[in-house]
C-alpha cells in the first residue's frame, strides 16, 4: 500500500494498514511530518505552536491516538476575564460574549440559534441531501447574516466567528457550509469555546508530538522529502511516482488537501466532477504568532488572555503558556482579510503590527517579548493555506459527493474529507481510519 501525504490522516492510515498485516510506504513532500501541525522549539524549552494545536470535548479519536503514544493535554487557561475590542474600547467579560449591548447581544442569540436549528437539519454524511440544501448552498453566509440581524454588534460577531473558525470573510462562505461544519462539531458555540468547546485543551510539549511518534513508530516506511508527482495505473494497482523514487501499490490513499491534489498528475485522468472538486475547495488565509515573555503578565490583571478584536490585524488571542506556567506565551491569530494584507509586508512590520495588537489588548509589556515566531500558512508551498478547505456558494451541492468517492485504486483521505470535525486533527485521524477500512474492505 502507498499513502501520499504524511500529516495525521496519511500516518494514521499507514497505521491501520499496517497493524491489518499491509506493507505500507508513506510519502511526503516536506523535509518532516505533521502537515499542518507544526511546533518549532523556543528558548528555554518552550516550544512555539504554529500549527494546529488545540483540542476538544468530542474529538475522541486524537485524543484516543495521543494517549496511545503516551501524550499528555492540559487545559487552555481560561480563569478571569476575556478581552473585547470593538470600536476602539476596550470590554472585559466573562463567557462567550461581552455585554456591549443588549439589542446586539439578543439580536446575535436569536440569529445563532436559528443557525444552530438550521444546522441540526444538514446531514452530516451527506449535507447536499439536506432539504433545503439548493437554497442554503445557493448563498453565502455574508447575505444570510445581513439579512437576518439587525445590528453591527451582530454583524460583528459573525463575521469574527468566520475568520475564527475558516479563516476568511463571511461572503466567501457557502451556507450550506457552515451549517454542516456546526452541526459536524456538535454547534457554532462549541467551535468558538475554550471551556467545553474546541479550544478547551492542547498538548504538553506540543501537538507536533503526536505525528512525530507516529512516524517514528512506522519507521523506514515514511519517506521525507519526496514530492509525488503522478499517480498512475499498473496492471493489477497503481504506481506512485515521487522526486527520486517509484513506488508500486495495490491501492493508494491520497492524504493531502483536496486542493494540493491539483499538483499531482493522475492517469487516467480523474473524473470530471473530482477533479473540479480539487478547484473548488480553496483554503483560508491565516497566520499565527506567537509572543514569548518571563511570565504570563496578563495573569496578574486577572485576564485570561483570551482577546478578540474587530479591529486587527490579530483577531483572536489566547494564552498558550506551557503546563507550567512558564514562560508566559500569548498566541495571536491573524485570519481572512488581516492576513492577505499582512502577507504583503516585510517580518518586521508583521512582527511589530502584531504586538501592537497584543499591547492595545494587554498592556504596554506585550511590546517587549524575550522571543517571538511566526507562520503565515498561505505562504507554505505544501499547504497553500490553512486551516483546511472550504465551499463557496454552490460547491457541496455540485462537489460534495466526490469528496470521499474512491476513483479506481485510487482513496481519499484528509480532514476535508470527515463527516465530524472536519477541518481539525480528530478530523484528519478520523479520515484515515476511514480510508484504511475502506481499502480492506477493498481487498477483501
Amino acid at each position: 500500500m502507498a499513502v501520499v501525504g504524511a500529516g495525521l490522516a496519511g500516518l494514521t492510515a499507514a497505521r491501520e494498514l499496517q497493524a491489518a498485516g499491509r506493507s505500507v510506504v508513506v510519502l511526503d513532500a516536506r523535509d518532516r511530518a505533521g502537515g499542518r501541525v507544526l511546533s518549532e522549539p523556543g528558548p528555554d524549552g518552550a516550544v512555539f505552536e504554529l500549527g494546529a494545536q488545540f483540542v476538544g470535548p468530542g474529538q475522541h479519536r486524537i485524543a484516543a491516538l495521543a494517549r496511545s503514544l503516551g501524550v499528555d493535554t492540559f487545559p487552555t487557561h481560561s480563569a478571569g476575564l476575556n478581552v473585547f475590542e470593538y470600536r476602539g474600547a476596550l470590554h472585559r467579560f466573562r463567557g462567550l460574549a461581552p455585554r456591549v449591548s443588549p439589542a446586539a447581544l439578543l439580536d446575535t442569540a436569536r440569529a445563532q440559534a436559528k443557525l444552530e436549528r438550521m444546522a441540526r437539519r444538514v446531514p452530516i454524511e451527506a449535507p447536499w441531501e439536506a432539504r433545503r440544501a439548493e437554497e442554503w448552498d445557493g448563498q453565502t453566509f455574508g447575505t444570510w447574516v445581513e439579512q437576518n440581524t439587525s445590528t453591527a454588534g451582530a454583524r460583528t460577531f459573525f463575521a469574527l466567528a468566520a475568520q475564527a473558525v475558516f479563516s476568511v470573510e463571511p461572503e466567501e462562505l457557502s451556507l450550506l457550509h457552515v451549517l454542516f461544519y456546526a452541526h459536524s462539531a456538535g454547534g457554532l458555540a462549541t467551535l468558538l469555546d475554550t471551556e467545553r468547546g474546541a479550544q478547551e485543551e492542547h498538548f504538553d510539549g506540543g501537538a507536533a508530538l503526536v505525528p512525530a511518534l507516529l512516524a517514528e513508530s512506522l519507521g523506514e516506511r515514511v519517506v521525507l522529502e519526496a514530492p509525488v508527482r503522478r499517480v498512475g495505473a499498473a496492471e493489477g494497482g497503481v504506481t506512485v511516482s515521487a522526486d527520486g523514487l517509484e513506488v508500486r501499490a495495490v491501492r493508494v490513499v491520497v492524504a493531502v488537501p483536496p486542493a494540493l491534489c491539483e499538483r499531482i498528475a493522475f492517469d487516467p485522468s480523474l473524473p470530471g466532477r473530482r477533479a473540479q472538486l480539487h478547484q473548488r475547495m480553496a483554503h483560508g488565509a491565516v497566520a499565527k504568532c506567537v509572543a514569548l515573555y518571563p511570565e504570563p503578565f496578563w495573569r496578574d490583571e486577572g485576564l485570561t488572555g483570551q482577546a478578540a478584536s474587530d479591529r486587527g490585524p490579530v483577531g483572536a488571542t489566547f494564552d498558550v503558556s506551557p503546563r507550567s506556567g512558564r514562560p508566559g506565551m500569548l498566541l495571536g491569530f491573524v485570519e481572512g482579510r488581516h492576513a492577505r494584507g499582512m502577507e504583503l509586508l516585510p517580518s518586521e512590520e508583521r512582527r511589530r503590527l502584531a504586538l501592537e495588537s497584543f499591547a492595545r489588548l494587554f498592556g504596554e509589556r506585550a511590546l517587549r517579548p524575550e522571543a517571538y515566531a511566526e507562520r503565515f500558512w498561505a505562504e507554505e508551498e505544501w499547504s497553500r493555506g490553512c486551516y483546511g478547505g472550504f465551499f463557496g456558494p454552490g460547491g457541496w451541492t455540485a462537489y460534495g459527493p466526490a469528496l470521499r468517492e474512491p476513483v479506481g485504486r485510487v482513496h481519499w483521505a484528509g480532514t476535508e474529507t470527515s463527516p465530524v470535525w472536519m477541518g481539525y486533527m480528530d478530523g484528519a485521524v478520523r479520515s484515515g481510519e476511514r480510508a484504511a477500512r475502506e481499502v480492506l474492505r477493498a481487498l477483501g
